[in-house]
């Protein structure tokens, strides 16, 4: 009984303590109050004596005296780090102590008989425990192909490959590839880790050059992981229906401008009328404009930008602005527009000096003539004294001489024998991003070639007997035209956003909205990746979700046609073929939710169905490692178009990126062809690419066929 009542006073006096955090000195001293007990007869031996460095703290297990200290250490806030423990008189206890409080308790008859952890001891402690796990990971690391593909172009063999290891945390592991052909030739070549967003995908490397088919591949970690010898499967594995013989192609000459593409619509609709609509998109663009501006100063030295607010069309090009001296004492700053000319005068002091800053300047003419002009300090000049400025002449800066200045109607042509919705609808659309000239070259081509062989050929005739096509040829007028005129690489639209200084006109090839990444699903707005707010920045989002004309002409096209099951968006360059999810979030690169397991396959089965059609023209494929969702073999593109289609209006969506990098066999490398590659280049884009759009028409054909048979 007496050893229990003692434990149940023990119990109460450690449940009162537990949360006691700090030991000092000074609370360590005897106390007044507490009766020691007696000293047990048997002292147990004293340990290895523990020790201290000056400043250090550490957790010790010591053996007190008596239960009385105990209760004194627990009543002054020692920090008792377990549950201590008696014995015949003798209490062991887990202390958290520094150095002065170890010899503090020492002196009062504690022994120290273990040194547990010094305070510093925990980072070291977490290193080697990662070194275990390492290690552990390291014993168990195991490889698995993700793609394992061959494919022979232009007389040439090619291996592609994918390889994931399960030590994903493991930035240096190294995968080595070998390979096997049938006559006993071997090779090998190196993979390389790749991640998106911080998240480890892969192991991969480009294409490689290879004598023949290989008959067995294996892959080896340095870790000590590898996998079983496995065939590769040959790519794309899908074989078109060849083309008859008279099958019409080719109608593609040059490189087209917006102009020379309306004409084309315009020529098309005439020549076929029983197959072809002319649908004016309801959202008019900008136009080719943009308001005039001039420096008012030297930017080097002082300036103030003037800028008109209309636009420059508008009877704004050629506006002059000026300052003067009015050459007298205490002069008020003024303003006078006359004649198409803006003039200031400049305040002065009562020596006659100008006082009048860049800052007054720009504020007073936008004060003045809110209607007419906008001003703001040029980046650099604030605060500095205007300078005296002979007339500057507005301009809009762009060069097109021949380009419509008005806003402009954005096209789409609809092809078919029946054009009532009642069959099933694809669209194709094309040149969303200014610079990509080949890509109207591949619309254009591809409706020709239904049109044209409707008469001759059977199977373009069951194509338009039973799928409705749309085709907007170019979707950005207003950039393209920029693009062709102005600055080849424009990307995005003309509509520029921009506020204060970023309106400086040495930005102008940086103004505008991308088009791509303007839409409303996985957007930027909603915390996606790959969309900005900066006006220019190259994906540029825009003020909220189809804030432009451009994408709104998308997806009026598509909603006002509920027929419309699969869709095309052609871009350039680089020969990918994707479809969602197109976006994802960074932390933990969470994409859009990704198709089901059947629908997947449909993506993946069309597909190869498309590609090998494609190379059917000149032998070009596209790589298995570039074909797939966008979020995982491009990047993510907040707000882009496939993805609104796909999510909210439930249409099978595809991009291509036309352009696939060549084989230099001399080099032994890959190159690249670029937006706007020499027009031999952009031609035969043209040709293989409109051929997979055909094939497309077909799937779309296929896939309504299976669904009558299945009612």
């Amino acid at each position: 009984m007496f050893q229990r009542r003692l434990w149940m006073s023990h119990r109460r006096i450690w449940v009162a303590g537990a949360a006691a955090a700090v030991l000092t000195v000074g609370l360590l001293a005897p106390s007044g109050t507490s009766t020691a007990a007696p000293p047990d007869t048997a002292q147990p031996a004293a340990g290895p004596a523990v020790k201290l460095a000056a400043g250090e703290t550490a957790l010790v297990r010591f053996r007190l005296p008596n239960e009385a200290m105990l209760r004194d250490l627990v009543a002054s806030g020692a920090d008792v780090a377990a549950r201590p423990r008696t014995t015949l008189g003798q209490v062991q206890v887990d202390l958290v102590v520094t150095d002065q409080e170890l010899a503090a308790l020492t002196a009062r008859g504690a022994v120290a008989t273990q040194l547990i952890q010094t305070a510093t001891e925990g980072s070291a402690r977490v290193a080697a425990s990662k070194k275990t796990a390492a290690r552990a990971l390291a014993a168990a690391d195991t490889l698995q192909f993700l793609q394992n593909y061959w494919w022979t172009a232009n007389g040439q063999s090619f291996l592609s490959v994918q390889v994931a290891t399960t030590a994903t945390d493991d930035p240096d592991v190294e995968i080595t590839v070998t390979w096997k052909t049938a006559d006993g030739t071997t090779g090998s070549f190196p993979l390389s880790r790749f991640e998106d967003s911080g998240e480890y995908q892969y192991h991969v490397a480009l294409p490689q050059p290879v004598p023949a088919q290989p008959v067995t591949v294996t892959a080896s970690s340095s870790l000590g992981g590898s996998t079983r010898a496995i065939k590769p499967t040959a790519w794309p594995g899908a074989t078109p229906p060849p083309m008859p013989e008279g099958y019409q192609k080719d109608f593609i000459g040059a490189y087209m401008t917006p102009t020379d593409i309306q004409a084309r619509i315009k020529r098309l609709a005439r020549q076929y009328p029983s197959l072809v609509d002319v649908i004016d998109l309801p959202n008019k663009t900008q136009g080719y404009r943009r308001t005039a501006t001039a420096y008012l100063g030297d930017p080097a030295v002082a300036a103030v930008v003037v800028e008109s607010v209309k636009f420059g069309d508008q009877k704004m090009n050629g506006v002059q602005v000026k300052t003067v001296d009015p050459g007298k004492k205490n002069r008020p700053l003024k303003a006078t527009y006359k004649d198409r000319v803006l003039t200031v005068s400049l305040a002065t002091d009562s020596t006659g000096a100008v006082i009048s800053t860049t800052d007054d300047v720009a504020a007073f003419i936008k004060v003045s003539y809110p209607q007419v002009f906008n001003a703001f300090v040029e980046d650099g000049s604030a605060g500095k004294v205007m300078p005296i400025v002979g007339p500057a002449r507005l301009d809009d800066g762009l060069d097109g001489t021949e380009v419509s200045k008005k806003p402009w109607t954005v096209q789409a042509l609809r092809l078919g024998k029946v054009r009532d919705g009642s069959k099933i609808g694809v669209m194709a659309y094309s040149q969303e991003h200014a610079r990509e000239w080949a890509t109207p070259l591949v619309t254009l081509e591809f409706a020709e070639r239904l049109l044209a062989n409707y008469a001759t050929d059977a199977e373009t005739r069951s194509l338009l007997d039973n799928v409705d096509v749309f085709v907007i040829p170019v979707t950005n007028p207003d950039g393209a035209n920029y693009s062709f005129n102005d600055y080849n690489f424009q990307r995005k639209n003309l509509v520029n956003h921009c506020t204060g200084a970023q309106r400086d006109p040495r930005l102008a090839n940086s103004w505008g909205v991308d088009v791509n990444r303007n839409y409303t699903v996985g957007s930027y707005f909603d915390g996606y990746v790959g969309g900005s707010a900066s006006c220019t920045s190259g994906t540029y989002s825009g003020t909220s979700e189809l804030s432009e004309a451009e994408s709104s002409n998308v997806i009026a096209l598509a909603s006002s046609h509920p027929n419309i099951k699969f869709a095309m968006n052609v871009h350039s360059y680089g020969g990918y073929f994707m479809w969602p999810p197109g976006s994802y979030k960074a932390d933990g690169r969470i994409t859009l939710p990704r198709p089901s397991i059947e629908e997947a396959a449909y993506f993946q089965d069309s597909a190869k169905r498309i590609i090998s059609a494609i190379r059917s023209s000149r032998g070009t494929v596209t790589w298995p490692s570039y074909t797939g969702p966008v979020a995982d073999v491009l990047y993510s593109a907040a707000g882009n178009s496939a993805d609104q289609l796909y999510y909210e209006l439930g249409i099978l969506a595809w991009d291509f990126e036309v352009g696939n990098d060549l084989w230099n066999a001399a080099t032994q490398e890959w190159e690249g062809v670029g937006f706007q590659p020499p027009y031999d280049e952009a031609h035969a884009e043209s040709q293989e690419y409109a051929s997979g759009l055909v094939e497309l028409v077909r799937v779309a054909r296929d896939l309504q066929a299976q669904d009558s048979a299945a009612r």
